[in-house]
């Protein structure tokens, strides 16, 4: 197991580098930023050439991907063009994305593959049926409308609920947004641990354990779910960082300044700085969840071994 850890993290480094220089090249084609500095009208060349040098977007492009990946591994994520570090910006916004993902996991945890245990014991049956519908239509539906709806039914129209988020944040307020913003990876859990324990359930471990006598609800937990659940942490495990960088419509309609917030503003500003040192951490929560899935498969299914 340690040394498939290290295979991992040595693994990690080349994945890091290609995805980040990737981003950067992709970020750095959007557009000429100091343009947007300069508000409708278009900058004095005298003001562009300094702005440039004093950002570094003066050198060719290699050489500011070197420089960043410096700066990087000193902590330094760069200055956004209106002065403010892309520190403070990350420690005011990843606080407040993290405890929304917090909810939506739980909800996809908790709801999603109850649900799914539900339905793929009682395969065929109404429940089954309806609960499938249900998905189909969650699925079908855009996330913004799903927002708009909740916030209008439960924030305008009833006063269930604040129709946006304050600047604390509190997971009492993120409830109805988490909600929202796992409400499509909800009904895919949902689905696939529908699909995975009714395949399992005709397996030949889960006849055998019947076979044995051994209590119905022991057979569910401890043969039946935990083989059926790898190809559900496969899935959570790589929709944490996409509901972290995916959070831009829910954090929109809900007034949250998360990073889907800071990602909107750095794309519509064109503010390099911000959106590269935001992907870049985001890159490190995909990598960083992916080896977390992958040490579970162990736990989750003793026949796997890693050597």
């Amino acid at each position: 197991m340690g040394r498939y850890v290290v295979r991992r993290l040595l693994q990690m480094i080349p994945v890091f580098i290609g995805a980040t220089l990737l981003i950067f090249l992709m970020v750095n084609v959007m557009g000429d930023p100091i343009a947007g500095l300069c508000g409708e009208r278009q900058c004095d060349p005298a003001t562009a050439a300094q702005l440039k040098k004093e950002f570094g977007l003066d050198k060719p492009v290699w050489q500011q991907y070197l420089t960043y990946m410096g700066n990087v591994f000193t902590g330094d994520f760069g200055t956004a063009f209106n002065g403010q570090e892309v520190t403070e910006l990350m420690a005011s916004a990843f606080p407040v994305t993290i405890r929304l993902t917090i909810v939506a996991i739980l909800f996809e945890i908790v709801i999603g593959i109850t649900l799914g245990v539900i339905t793929g014991l009682r395969r065929g049956s109404p429940e089954d049926t309806g609960v499938l519908l249900l998905t189909l239509v969650v699925i079908s539906v855009p996330t913004f409308v799903t927002g708009l709806l909740l916030q209008l039914l439960l924030g305008v129209k009833w006063g269930w609920i604040k129709p946006s988020v304050s600047p604390e944040a509190t997971f009492s307020e993120l409830i109805v947004p988490g909600l929202v913003l796992a409400s499509v990876s909800l009904a895919y859990v949902t689905r696939l641990t529908r699909t995975s324990i009714a395949e399992n359930k005709r397996s030949d471990y889960v006849r055998t354990a019947i076979a044995k006598g051994l209590p119905r609800h022991r057979v569910v937990t401890r043969h039946l779910l935990r083989n059926s659940l790898i190809p559900v942490v496969t899935f959570i495990g790589t929709d944490v960082g996409a509901l972290m960088g995916g959070a831009i419509v829910t954090e929109r309609i809900f007034n949250i300044h998360g990073v889907g917030y800071q990602l909107y503003q750095g794309i519509l500003r064109q503010n390099t700085q911000t959106v590269v040192g935001f992907v870049t951490v985001l890159v490190l929560v995909f990598l960083v969840a992916n080896l977390v899935v992958d040490l579970l498969y162990a736990v989750l299914d003793p026949r796997i071994r890693y050597a």
